[in-house]
């Protein structure tokens, strides 16, 4: 007789992730979209899974400050039964759709398939405690940076840098906006269409919008998935967030520049410069991996561009290829820790420490070092990440101009970019720091050197 494999319920699906991505350090948006269409998950399920996923990793230190209490007598912990109580937890203090009689049910007979009759029984005793007894305060915490990054689920690690750096109440700040959800942003090609026509063909296909935020670029959507409609596939607009389209303004292209984008992988920023050269000039697009330029490619081509090349290369080695005083502007687009972006990627908060951001910084320097003999006299240097660490941005900078003194900040920057940002972000004219809860974006840091004449 033939047997059918039991199809897993969504909060099956849900550890099975959890688990991929603490093991592995897998990016949860990529696993996330393999296991929807490995189970199967049903549309109405979709959003149950993602929210699961996504707010039990945001989440995770806050959760288990409130599961310790009732795990301390608890020789060890698997895994798995770790991360089916954080899970748990989550439903029970964040989501009012899920009743908790509901999501302890659920978790008592995972426990069961799972393990055994001993840990079902402390699966159900732990949660049906918290249930009873409420959730510790955190007030508790006394240090008001380690509460922080409690309430806020952040390494202390990480809080104690910012509140050096920012302040503990601008610190306090950037940490809850990245709890929100994004919302999803486009840029629209302005080299063949405007906001209004590609506002209206979305608005035909149910999408409803309206202009961002920040960037003139930009629309936001309100309602819908800008990826399966027709003014994407036509190359009208490009999925991207407000505060790296900021970064394609900065390098401000005009007729016929020849500019190089160091670190493009994987093509917001080239395409969006190749736009605004309104079919003049070139781009050079550069990344080290084939794969990433594979991926640079096929906007290009979804968006009709024809002034963009591609190359598979070091950009620290660019220097083999290309003379001094090459490009009228250069855009180094630099690898970070990418911690401005833990809104759509929490789980990166988790996997990095501080002999990154150091080991990256380095990078980034060296980067900026080899690329410098290749602008020509008088051109512009952007140098941007998508992180809000010190030591990756205004530290390599200032490292750079120290060591390489016929640059100068450009303070022309802030004529380039939206009003806003004048009032609203960290700035010196030369460089902006956006961090998330300014306007609701990513983090995001740009500085603009100009070489003298």
């Amino acid at each position: 007789m033939k047997t059918t494999a039991r199809v897993k319920n969504v909060r099956e699906v849900v550890i099975d992730l959890l688990l991929q991505i603490e093991k592995n350090q897998a990016y949860s948006n990529l696993l996330l979209n393999q296991a929807i269409k490995q189970h199967q998950v049903t549309q109405k399920d979709i959003g149950l899974l993602t929210e699961i996923v996504y707010g039990t990793i945001q989440r995770k230190l806050t959760l288990d400050y409130f599961i310790a209490p009732y795990i301390q007598k608890q020789k060890k912990l698997d895994d798995w039964v770790r991360v089916l109580l954080r899970m748990t937890v989550y439903q029970m203090h964040y989501l009012d759709r899920v009743p908790d009689r509901a999501a302890i049910f659920e978790a008592v007979e995972i426990a069961k398939r799972r393990g055994h009759k001993g840990i079902s029984s402390m699966v159900n005793g732990v949660l049906r405690s918290l249930q009873r007894e409420g959730f510790r305060s955190l007030e508790e915490i006394q240090d008001p940076v380690e509460r922080v990054a409690v309430e806020t689920s952040f390494p202390t690690w990480m809080v104690e840098r910012w509140t050096t750096q920012y302040g503990l109440e601008e610190t306090r700040k950037l940490c809850e906006e990245t709890l929100l959800p994004p919302v999803p942003t486009a840029r629209v090609n302005c080299s063949s269409t405007s906001i209004e026509e590609v506002s209206k063909k979305l608005e035909d296909e149910g999408i409803h919008v309206k202009p961002g935020v920040l960037s003139e670029d930009a629309i936001m959507i309100e309602k819908g998935n800008f990826a399966n409609t027709n003014a994407f596939k036509q190359g009208l607009l490009t999925i991207q967030d407000e505060s790296s389209m900021l970064v394609g303004r900065a390098v401000s292209p005009k007729k016929d520049d020849l500019i190089l984008d160091s670190c493009a992988a994987p093509g917001g920023k080239t395409t969006h410069i190749s736009e605004l050269l309104h079919h003049t000039g070139k781009v050079i697009s550069v990344d080290l991996h084939d794969h990433k330029v594979k991926l640079i490619n096929e906007q290009v081509t979804r968006l009709h561009l024809t002034n963009v090349e591609t190359l598979v290369m070091d950009s620290r080695k660019l220097a083999e290829k290309y003379e001094d005083e090459t490009f009228d502007k250069i855009l180094v687009d630099a690898p970070c820790s990418g911690l401005g972006v833990i809104r759509r990627k929490p789980d990166i908060k988790y996997q990095k420490d501080e002999k990154d951001i150091e080991s990256l910084a380095s990078i980034q320097y060296r980067i900026l070092e080899a690329i410098a003999p290749l602008l020509k006299k008088g051109g512009t240097l952007i140098y941007s990440t998508c992180t809000m660490d010190q030591e990756e941005n205004d530290q390599v900078v200032k490292k750079f101009l120290l060591s390489h003194t016929n640059f100068e900040r450009d303070t022309s920057l802030l004529e380039r970019l939206p009003e806003k940002i004048r009032g609203n972000a960290e700035h010196n004219g030369a460089q902006i720091q956006i961090l998330p809860h300014h306007f609701g974006t990513d983090g995001f840091f740009i500085s603009s050197l100009r070489k003298q004449v």
